[in-house]
């Protein structure tokens, strides 16, 4: 055995000596498999949720539209944009809805701010510890990951590329090493045609549902129809104005 082996080894000795200090009597059985399996163990029951849902995005994702369709909008919530941050509001309709984040829909410490229901301990989203919530948070472990993944699909293009077999969506040809994240239904048309749908069906059009790889020339040729056809609606729209 190598230096750096015996290295790791002490360190994994060492983690998980305090991850079992540490661990209550519950504790979801598949967060705890994949910290066992980790090359270098989280010593600690937050690190191993956290990074539970980081090799998970997928899931987060539909936890959190999951979660989101739970709680539902809040009573007179719209989807609007504004460049004001101090009121939440989104500045670009790239950026998912997210009405527990705006100050006027807030539902305070002990909620989290993405689908609007309780974070519980190590940010999980269901009390298995009969401790009610966590006040000190506003985030579920698994929202961040979705937020990110909602906000940044490019960063798992490995993983969509995996669930489509390497085949292009649009061509059905093999994916090519410069082949693109996209959004099958583009953003600008999610914001023109279907803003008013209610809010948890709206956050499908940043999530799996919506995304698909595809090779760089199809991408090129769906965008640059995408820019036509927004030319021909503006068009459209001046001569009835």
């Amino acid at each position: 055995m190598s230096k750096w082996q015996e290295d790791r080894a002490r360190a994994n000795q060492l983690a998980l000596a305090r991850l079992e200090k540490s661990l209550p009597p519950a504790f979801p059985a598949a967060v705890l498999a994949r910290a066992l399996a980790c090359r270098f163990i989280p010593p600690t029951p937050r690190l191993a949720v956290d990074g539970y849902w980081r090799d998970h995005p997928l899931r987060a994702d539909r936890l959190a539209r999951a979660l989101a369709g739970r709680s539902g909008a809040p009573e007179g919530w719209r989807w609007r944009l504004a460049d004001d941050r101090a009121e939440g509001l989104p500045a670009t309709f790239r950026s998912p809805p997210a009405p527990y984040r705006e100050a006027a829909h807030a539902k305070g410490p002990g909620f989290c701010c993405v689908c609007g229901q309780g974070v519980y301990r190590f940010g999980w989203h269901v009390d298995l510890w009969d401790r009610d919530i966590n006040k000190n948070a506003n985030w579920h472990s698994a929202c961040v990951v979705a937020w990110q993944f909602w906000n940044a699909p490019s960063g798992e293009a490995k993983l969509l590329r995996r669930l489509q077999s390497r085949r292009c969506r649009q061509s059905s040809g093999r994916l090519w090493r410069t082949a693109e994240v996209d959004h099958r239904v583009p953003l600008f048309q999610v914001w023109r045609q279907h803003r008013d749908a209610p809010w948890p069906e709206l956050l499908g059009y940043w999530g799996l549902p919506n995304l698909q790889v595809i090779n760089r020339e199809v991408h090129v040729e769906k965008c640059a129809t995408e820019a036509r056809d927004r030319s021909l609606a503006r068009g459209a729209a001046a001569e009835i104005a």
